[in-house]
């Protein structure tokens, strides 16, 4: 999810799990420096932009390596705020905050390496966008009012209730992705597609409208399903998967890392005499937000030395008035 989510969460973390043991200024400060630190990969750079994207979310992110940390972590902090006597309670809290940051992470559809250092698989569930006020709202309109309070028993149950709306939002984007997936998987048999694997995740800043991708063969087709639709029946567009660029590609570190954390949704293409390849969870056609430069193409791909991310931007001057208006059951051609 985005910054401000994470330390929104980790802020009414702190101010749960301490309510009035502490200053309410010092649980929700610690609580949100404890949601953001595992962000803190991004300062890392690992060589080239594949790199730098398949390996965020990984140590830092680990639930093992986290819980580890929360140890000193919370030790050195009782010393330095002077309340020892309580160091359990604050290693509960921020333990919790440090380690809802990758759970909240995993409902998107990047990829969080939860496991290592037993798995380095990227788990995204993929129910949410990873910006969404109405996930991030509650959470700070309760912790808000939990320290304008100085910790009144509403102000802590606002903060209380604060966390189960968010997380009730979370559950809700799972129950309407999974109804949409039983939509699309059944819009695609009538087709007479047959798919090898399914994406469905929500469109920009909402769980109302959401994308469908299903990869067949040599092709993937892409579609969008309103919740507010008054047909269940999914249309589909077709675009070519670019299988021939990967029987020359199949060997270059890049391809190999990039098919394998979008857990197969990519596709090759060829521009500007270079072959480029594409994460298909993150974006729409033709726009997608981590595409890149692999090889330059001679008789065959030669890989570049460094791979290069293409950036590609869609006009939102289109795609907005196009979104808001979709979300609400409008039956619009996406813009392509």
């Amino acid at each position: 999810m985005d910054s401000l989510s994470q330390i929104a969460l980790g802020a009414a973390v702190g101010v749960a799990v301490m309510g009035r043991r502490t200053a309410l200024w010092k649980s929700a400060l610690w609580g949100a420096v404890a949601g953001t630190l595992p962000d803190l990969d991004v300062l890392v750079r690992h060589g080239n932009p594949v790199h730098d994207m398949v390996l965020h979310r990984a140590e830092s992110h680990s639930l093992f390596w986290l819980t580890l940390f929360s140890l000193p972590f919370s030790a050195a902090l009782a010393r330095l705020l002077g309340e020892w006597p309580q160091w359990r309670r604050w290693w509960l809290a921020m333990w919790l905050a440090l380690v809802t940051h990758p759970l909240l992470d995993t409902m998107t559809v990047y990829g969080t390496q939860l496991g290592l250092p037993f798995t380095n698989h990227p788990y995204g569930v993929g129910s949410v966008f990873i910006i969404d006020l109405l996930y991030t709202v509650p959470l700070l309109v309760g912790t808000t009012w939990a320290l304008r309070s100085k910790g009144s028993p509403r102000g802590l149950f606002a903060n209380a209730m604060g966390l189960v709306l968010s997380t009730g939002y979370l559950a809700w984007g799972v129950a309407a992705q999974w109804h949409v997936d039983r939509l699309a998987r059944d819009s695609l048999a009538r087709e007479g597609i047959a798919a090898e694997r399914v994406l469905v995740t929500p469109a920009p800043f909402n769980t109302l409208l959401w994308r469908v991708v299903a990869m067949s063969g040599d092709s993937y087709h892409e579609g969008f399903h309103s919740l507010l639709d008054e047909s269940p029946r999914i249309a589909f567009d077709r675009f070519p998967r670019g299988n021939a660029l990967l029987a020359e590609t199949r060997d270059i570190d890049a391809v190999q890392r990039i098919t394998a954390f979008s857990q197969g949704f990519y596709r090759l293409s060829e521009a500007g005499g270079k072959v480029l390849i594409s994460d298909l969870r993150m974006g729409q056609e033709p726009f997608y937000t981590f595409t890149f430069a692999v090889a330059q193409r001679h008789s065959a791909a030669v890989p570049l030395d460094v791979p290069e991310q293409i950036v590609e931007r869609p006009d939102m001057g289109r795609v907005l008035p196009w979104l808001g208006r979709r979300m609400l059951g409008e039956p619009l051609a996406p813009p392509r």
